[in-house]
């Protein structure tokens, strides 16, 4: 079992609705130490792409994306969820449905800091239905800059999105797939490697 599985079986609650609490260590409070481990796991798996840029989605996103940020040597965007003073208007927006809170919002990252040909590595923390990978990858799209893989800290394989990342030719690499809850309990799904 990888140090993430075991923090979760540790700390993990699973919630009504298929939620799955981790704020202890990722999502409300984080565990450092733990991140730079996860961190130095997407190296691993991505070293050999070529990346020119880590983005993720505020607010959870940001704690591991900075961590990979270190780990790669590269710079992290984050794609905001709000509008501020200083964002501007000459933004990519795209639109993005939250599970967790059911409700649609837009995500932006400034045209300045997404630029046509960069190669992008993407990393976020949950991934279940992919909505939130979707609004990134479509922000990509829309700057003309490439995915080179998608890194994520949890995946729920009973919901559809890790299949249909996959089927989209991305590579896809999560460090916990859940395959289900059960009685309360997390079931992490097989590892094939």
């Amino acid at each position: 079992m990888n140090p993430l599985e075991e923090r979760i079986i540790e700390e993990g609650i699973v919630l009504p609705g298929d939620i799955l609490k981790v704020d202890k260590f990722i999502n409300h409070m984080i565990d450092p130490e733990l991140f730079v481990k996860l961190a130095d796991e997407f190296y691993e798996r991505f070293k050999n792409k070529e990346i020119d840029k880590i983005l993720t989605l505020e607010v959870s996103g940001i704690g591991i994306a900075f961590a990979c940020g270190l780990k790669f040597k590269k710079p992290v965007l984050f794609a905001k969820k709000t509008v501020s003073k200083t964002l501007g208007s000459d933004v990519y927006t795209s639109q993005v449905y939250s599970f967790t809170k059911k409700i649609n919002y837009d995500i932006m990252v400034a045209k300045e800091f997404l630029q046509k040909g960069e190669r992008v590595l993407i990393i976020d923390d949950f991934l279940a239905n992919g909505k939130a990978i979707e609004g990134l990858v479509d922000l990509c799209n829309q700057a003309g800059a490439k995915v080179q893989g998608i890194g994520i800290l949890i995946e729920k394989d009973f919901q559809p999105g890790g299949k249909k990342i996959r089927e989209e030719g991305f590579q896809l690499e999560s460090l916990a797939i859940i395959e289900k809850f059960e009685n309360g309990k997390v079931v992490f799904k097989e590892s094939i490697s």
